[in-house]
């Protein structure tokens, strides 16, 4: 009777011992755990409705708020470990190599994801654009996490991986909605310069395609013992621009036959023969 009695004081001793040393711990482990929790809640919320007032895309705000809240419930529970007493210093170095590992075998898909969310949340172009990147020209088709679809004007499909695609220039036909179409064309020096940017004007104010709010331009550009080059600058809507370009080339030769404007004459070349 005496032992248990004697075990039952040593027991309740222990408790009483632990309760001193980590009670206080406990509580306050708690209290941030609640206080954290509630924390990250509201700073996610708040970043929801920041990203909702700048427009950005609907795709990216999930990862980017789940990002956010991973992130912070992470070090959320490294700091209660920490108040607990547990030694963290060796866990967030495997946590840090580990990271490090994946990044390394994942590097060329973690550059395509970060280019994506750039591409997805600056919008340097939106879907149905006409763009020109990385060599290529077409309509933007689709904008993935991942890479961005284009269809060139001949509907040949191109997949453009988004890290290269966010740090390359890019060139956007279809971002102010009015663009110049600028041509070169050589005619002969024998030719009449009134008669011939005569002959050129005609095409461009019958050109169906071209603004007439604007004013267009047919300019002299270079002279040469044989030739002469007139700039023809016209503006249209941006989606329009593939159709006024041939527009432009087809007429300008049809109404070149009709006034007789001749082409540059060859060179000759005179060789002394002994």
């Amino acid at each position: 009777m005496e032992q248990a009695q004697n075990r039952m004081e040593r027991t309740y001793d222990q408790v009483l011992s632990f309760a001193t040393i980590y009670g206080g711990r406990i509580l306050l482990a708690i209290l941030t755990l609640v206080v954290g929790l509630w924390l990250i809640g509201w700073i996610v919320k708040v970043l929801s409705s920041m990203l909702t007032k700048r427009h950005v895309d609907r795709d990216v705000q999930p990862f980017l708020l789940s990002l956010v809240n991973g992130v912070l419930r992470v070090l959320l529970l490294l700091s209660i470990a920490s108040t607990l007493g547990v030694q963290t210093t060796s866990f967030v170095a495997i946590v840090g190599a580990a990271g490090l590992a994946v990044g390394l075998a994942l590097q060329g898909s973690l550059a395509n994801f970060a280019g994506g969310v750039l591409i997805l949340t600056f919008k340097p172009f939106r879907v149905g654009d006409l763009v020109v990147a990385q060599g290529f020209t077409g309509n933007v088709e689709a904008v993935r996490i991942f890479d961005t679809t284009l269809v060139t004007l001949d509907n040949k499909t191109i997949i453009l991986p988004n890290g290269p695609l966010s740090t390359s220039a890019i060139t956007n036909i279809s971002t102010r909605g009015v663009i110049r179409v600028d041509q070169v064309y050589g005619v002969g020096s024998q030719n009449d310069i009134d008669a011939t940017r005569a002959s050129i004007v005609k095409v461009v104010a019958a050109c169906p395609f071209a603004l007439k709010d604007r004013e267009h331009d047919v300019l002299i550009a270079k002279l040469t013992p044989n030739s002469r080059e007139y700039d023809v600058r016209v503006w249209t809507k941006s989606e329009n621009y593939w159709d006024t370009y041939y527009y432009m080339l087809e007429n300008i030769a049809r109404q070149f036959g009709k006034d007789g404007i001749e082409a540059p004459k060859p060179k000759m070349f005179i060789t002394n023969e002994d």
